[in-house]
């Protein structure tokens, strides 16, 4: 088991920048990657950003260039900089951590809300 926990969302003005923690714990060792989801009200859900456990990282191509997903493993933290924000960044961000031995297992945060107003 894996559970997951984000923070550092809130209101930011067209622009600006937030970073979004998620903190890791339980069977971590078992992750392989993990990733930010983001759903906006009346949209489906949106892979941003993947960060493998060798580092490799991935971003959709509507923040590539903005966001930046990073690891602390001393700290069992994923983070996504997110920098020049826009109003259509506006969604629930999701932590999710992915296990894939002995089976696929998928592991969800709360979720934290970014707001960004024009």
């Amino acid at each position: 088991q894996v559970q997951l926990v984000e923070s550092g969302g809130g209101l930011v003005q067209s622009g600006g920048s937030l970073r979004l923690s998620c903190v890791y714990s339980g069977s971590r060792f078992s992750i392989a990657f993990m990733n930010w989801f983001r759903q906006a009200p009346g949209k489906e859900r949106e892979l941003v950003a993947r960060i493998t456990s060798g580092g490799t990282t991935n971003y959709a191509n509507s923040v590539t260039g903005r966001f930046t997903i990073s690891r602390d493993n001393a700290k069992n933290t994923v983070y996504l900089q997110m920098n020049n924000l826009k109003p259509e960044d506006t969604a629930l961000y999701t932590c999710n951590a992915v296990s894939l031995s002995p089976k696929r297992s998928d592991y969800w945060g709360q979720g934290t809300q970014v707001t960004v107003s024009s």
